[in-house]
Parts: C-alpha cells; sequence; structure tokens
C-alpha cells in the first residue's frame, strides 16, 4: 500500500475530475427517503480538496433487481444538504446530456452523474484493459483531466468505473481512500501490540479466512469471535450446539473444517465463548457452552466471556472489529454487542471499526468519535485483511507508474 498518487500529487485546479464515490445508503422501502449520510459526509473532505476542480461525481445505489435499486436524483440533494455546495445532477450517464453537462461545468462546480448501474457495463467484471474500452470510459475520458477514485467500499470491485479510468487518466487516491488505506496500513505493517481482532456477525464465508489470515500472517495475537462465526469456532472445537445451530452450520462443513485446523495450530490465540445466552420463557437466560444444545439457537454472548473480552480489549494496542456479537437486533441480546463496542471505546488503543452494524450501533451509542477509524467498506476491508487484493487499489498503483507528474 501507499505506491499510488494522492491529490495533492497532480495539478487539478480548474480541471475536469471524475470523482467516484459509494455513497449507497439505506432507503426507506415505503418512502424512498435516504435513511442514512453517513458516507456522504465521508466524502466532504475530498470535495473540499478539489474545491477548484470541475468535479463529475460517479455513484451507484443498489443492484438491480433490489429494492433499493434506484435514481441518484435524492442522493444529489442530500449531498446538497451535507456539504453546504450546490449539486447538479443529470439524469444520464455517459450519453448526450452528461457531455453537455460535463461540458458546461466551471470551476468549483460539481455534477452528479445518474447511477452508474443503470449502464449494464458497469456490473461487468473484466479486466482493466477491456474494461478501459467500455463506452462508460470511451464516451467520458476524453472530456477529462484527472480520475480521483474514493469510493474504498467498493474497491474490491473490479468495475468499469474503478478501474477503467485509471488505464487512460492521471489517477489519485481521495481523502477518505487514503484514511481507509492508512488505518489497513497501522493494522498490517506496523500494529502496536498486543493487536487484537474481533470478528463476529453472519457472514462466515468472509469472516472464517479473515481470523486465517489475521493468524498467518501475525496480523492478531488474539481473535475474539462471535455471532455465527463463533458458532463455526466452537462446533469446530467439538462442541454440540442447539438443532437450529447445527442446521444452520449444516451446509458450512468446509469453514467448519478451516476453523478445526486454526483450532487445532492456533487455539491459545483464539478466544471463544465460555457461555452464551439464548431464549427462555421469552426472556434471555445465560447457560455455559455445554448446554448449548439444550436450545434451539444461542443469540449472544453470555457475562462471563463479556467480561473475559472487555479483559483482553483493556490490555490491547490496536484492535480491529468486524461484525456484531449477537443478534443485536432483538430485543434483550444486543448486550454483548454494546459491551464490547463501550470497551473498544473506552480502550487507548489504535481502534478500527468496519462493517455497517458496528458503525451504525456506534453512532446510535455516540460513541464514533471514540474510534481511530471507523471504516465504510465491509467487503473491502474483510478481502484486504483475508490476503485478497483490491482491484480499484492495484489500478490506482498502475496509474501512478504511467502518469505520475515529472519531478
Amino acid at each position: 500500500m501507499g505506491r499510488y498518487l494522492r491529490i495533492e500529487d497532480l495539478d487539478l485546479g480548474d480541471k475536469a475530475v471524475f470523482l467516484r464515490v459509494d455513497i449507497n445508503s439505506p432507503i426507506d422501502p415505503k418512502t424512498g427517503r435516504l435513511l442514512d449520510d453517513t458516507r456522504i459526509k465521508a466524502i466532504k473532505g475530498t470535495l473540499e480538496a478539489l474545491s477548484g476542480s470541475r468535479v463529475v461525481i460517479g455513484a451507484h445505489q443498489g443492484r438491480p433487481g433490489d429494492e433499493d435499486f434506484t435514481s441518484l436524483r435524492a442522493h444529489a440533494e442530500l449531498m446538497e444538504d451535507t456539504i453546504g455546495r450546490r449539486v447538479e445532477f443529470v439524469e444520464d450517464i455517459f450519453g448526450p446530456l452528461a457531455r453537455r453537462a460535463i461540458g458546461e461545468l466551471k470551476a468549483g462546480d460539481i455534477l452528479l452523474l445518474e447511477n452508474l448501474r443503470f449502464a449494464s457495463e458497469e456490473v461487468l467484471d473484466a479486466p482493466p484493459e477491456v474494461l478501459a474500452k467500455t463506452h462508460l470510459v470511451r464516451n467520458l475520458a476524453p472530456l477529462l483531466d484527472a480520475y480521483v477514485n474514493d469510493a474504498f467500499a467498493t474497491a474490491h470491485r473490479a468495475s468499469a468505473s474503478m478501474v477503467g479510468f485509471p488505464e487512460v487518466l492521471p489517477s489519485a487516491a481521495g481523502k477518505l481512500m487514503e484514511r481507509e488505506l492508512g488505518a489497513l496500513e497501522a493494522i498490517t505493517e506496523s500494529p502496536r501490540r498486543p493487536c487484537v481482532f474481533l470478528i463476529g456477525g453472519a457472514k462466515v464465508e468472509d469472516k472464517v479466512p479473515v481470523v486465517r489470515s489475521a493468524l498467518e500472517r501475525g496480523y492478531a495475537d488474539k481473535v475474539l469471535v462471535g455471532g455465527i462465526v463463533a458458532k463455526v469456532f466452537l462446533r469446530a472445537a467439538g462442541f454440540a450446539l442447539g438443532n437450529g445451530d447445527e442446521a444452520a452450520l449444516s451446509k458450512r462443513a468446509a469453514l467448519v473444517e478451516m476453523a478445526k485446523g486454526l483450532v487445532g495450530k492456533w487455539g491459545d490465540r483464539i478466544a471463544m465463548p465460555r457461555d452464551v445466552a439464548v431464549k427462555r420463557d421469552g426472556g434471555r437466560a445465560e447457560v455455559p457452552i455445554e448446554r448449548m444444545r439444550e436450545f434451539d439457537s444461542s443469540m449472544d454472548l453470555g457475562m462471563a466471556t463479556i467480561e473475559e473480552y472487555r479483559s483482553i480489549i483493556s490490555g490491547a494496542g490496536t484492535i480491529v472489529a468486524n461484525g456484531p456479537m449477537g443478534v443485536f437486533e432483538e430485543e434483550g441480546f444486543a448486550l454483548g454487542t454494546k459491551a464490547v463496542l463501550e470497551a473498544i471505546a473506552n480502550s487507548k488503543a489504535f481502534k478500527v471499526i468496519g462493517g455497517g452494524h458496528l458503525a451504525a450501533l456506534a453512532q446510535e451509542l455516540g460513541i464514533s468519535d471514540k474510534f481511530s477509524h471507523v471504516s465504510t467498506g465491509g467487503g473491502a476491508l474483510l478481502k484486504l485483511l483475508s490476503g485478497g487484493s483490491l482491484p480499484a487499489l492495484e489500478a490506482l498503483e498502475r496509474a501512478a507508474e504511467r502518469f505520475r507528474p515529472k519531478a
């Protein structure tokens, strides 16, 4: 990381800049109203850095067929309110309306194009040299002087707007992208020890490989698991789960086997729940893990586990947290997630949280400002931490070699 250009490395004053952002936001299905402006606020620093440029913003919302796959007109209005600047919107992507609007921009202007995923090429996964020849890139690149990528949350996707433009334009990372990559460097290259990972949530196909990578690569000195991730590791350690949990893991035998190998090799560095919260008589009850099999499903960490996790967190030098510790949306079962999140917030460690659930809960609890970094990109964060690569970052690095200004 770090072999890419930054905004300051390019002369962008009064230049036409294509700014790729990720402002994909939750939408009220009944009213169509945007429910959260977190990702819009996150790009404010980049827009300030480009205040003298002619900015053309490319973004997406949802996926074809999804309920939230919709126009970005409301995003333009919310962006205006959030950043306090006029944001023009054009109901076009690379057609004549968009090209005319780009040509009419003046220094300091901001133009938001229509949802990029309305163009079928944007969901095409292909090599960069192929994506550089898409209609999107071929139609817009001649009108542009440079490209800036601030869409860290989408950086794990090889799409035309993410990797096509850097093949043909001088390109740089935006301020948010810089912060995200800087936080990842602090985790993976020079973490303050001990480095503690908390991995929870439901997407075990993504999370178990992160646990493996964190241990094998030496990123983590200790990994604390919660949510369905914990159930995979408890099953791998030989504990019987309730019928519902056993059924849920029956199709994930390969992940349980992976976890079994990790427990065998790194068991002393993996902290698993010693007790769990379950539903009993319509409320919360706590039982030791040996009794999990008596209940259909475990819902949260128990108090003994919470205290153990708090103790480990308090002594950490670096903390990385991704995913809730239980079914926190259900009344009575948010205790574990809130407790560890507050413990992280109160820690003196360098602390990074990722994924929408934890970020939203931190905001709800009023503790967001206590974290060193709140990542906007769950998938991208997980891909890098699991040893994968980010096509968008690789595209910026190739562009740096090709377009680096002469000294």
